[in-house]
């Protein structure tokens, strides 16, 4: 997806040689967490509000230039590095550059997280299912393979933790009858973490144990 039509200008980068005082008077007026810095038209990188409000109001930005964080993203760089740029450096806005490192503008992380909630993996009806497996047995070949094969699409799939050699995957899956899709994965060896579409194989499971205790208590 292109994130070119969601940068923006509305900010004007203030200058290093400019007083504390007034970046904080810019933070009270945009509340973001991080302001983009300038030298004579070159970005410098940005400032965040937690260093500005300890900085003494009275000096220039200038005196405390080793405080500017250098992250930034490319105008052709995707929205997902550019979700995950938000993360690693815990800003709610984006500095953009472009191949020549010039200062195009800045992206807000409510625009991409919007982004990613309007794909289809999360807007389009189906199925979500987390499902778990050996970290050097599983394979996204084999997960499309499965949920395919019973008549489903696949509209997305990541590996969302990996712990002890074991890795689960979370896939959203188009509509479909999902018991069948819950029982070939538990075919292919893979543990079914979760699904938010009842499982009728586990209920069968806790139907027949409760039939087995009442048997047993007679």
């Amino acid at each position: 997806m292109n994130i070119q039509p969601y940068i923006t200008n509305d900010l004007k980068m203030p200058e290093i040689t400019r007083p504390v005082s007034e970046i904080r008077t810019l933070f009270q007026e945009f509340g973001y967490s991080h302001i983009p810095i300038q030298q004579e038209g070159v970005f410098m990188g940005s400032i965040s509000s937690n260093d500005v409000m300890a900085f003494d109001a009275s000096e220039e930005i200038e005196r405390y230039q080793y405080a500017l964080e250098g992250f930034f993203v490319r105008d052709n760089d995707n929205w997902i590095d550019v979700l995950h740029s938000f993360s690693k450096n815990k800003s709610d806005i984006m500095p953009v550059l472009d191949s020549q490192n010039k200062y195009l503008g800045y992206l807000e992380l409510q625009d991409i997280m919007n982004l990613f909630t309007e794909a289809p993996f999360l807007s389009s009806p189906g199925g979500i299912l987390v499902v778990e497996k050996g970290y050097n047995d599983y394979s996204f070949s084999e997960i499309s393979q499965i949920v395919e094969s019973n008549g489903a699409h696949l509209l997305g799939a990541f590996v969302s933790k990996i712990e002890k050699d074991m890795a689960q995957i979370t896939l959203k899956t188009g509509s479909t009858p999902f018991n069948a899709i819950l029982q070939a994965f538990r075919r292919y060896g893979y543990k079914v973490v979760s699904s938010h579409i009842e499982d009728d194989f586990s209920s069968n499971l806790e139907e027949r144990s409760k039939y087995l205790d009442k048997y047993l208590n007679i």
